[in-house]
């Protein structure tokens, strides 16, 4: 699944330039992780709010009250498959500035900080 399969455009971001942003200090962004509680326990990037695909329905009412829909958006998951898909949602909630992590965390693991387990 790519954001080519999806009806409303994204943009993807690499896991390298995830990493410059928030070494910059960047805080014109929001970071929402989509992978499960248990997943983050293993691996995680300080600073992402963990929002759980399978809790949806638990969350998806609070995102407008939590974050700024206009506000550029970054959202992480294992892949990027998970992430893809709460992007395409975002996307559908009105959200105008919504990029991908392209390889999730597992490429952050890999290109950017090998201290981060990989799972």
């Amino acid at each position: 699944m790519t954001e080519k399969s999806f009806g409303q455009p994204f943009s993807q971001i690499s896991v390298e330039e995830l990493a410059q942003r928030l070494s910059s200090g960047d805080v014109g962004i929001q970071l929402v992780d989509v992978r499960e509680p248990q997943e983050v326990d293993i691996a995680s990037i300080e600073g992402f709010v963990n929002l759980p695909l399978s809790q949806f329905a638990e969350w998806n009412q609070q995102v407008p009250s939590r974050f700024d829909a206009h506000a550029e958006t970054l959202v992480l998951c294992h892949h990027g498959v998970r992430s893809a898909q709460m992007c395409q949602w975002l996307v559908t909630q009105g959200f105008t500035n919504v990029k991908n992590i392209a390889g999730g965390i597992a490429a952050y693991s890999t290109l950017v900080d090998p201290a981060i387990p990989q799972y």
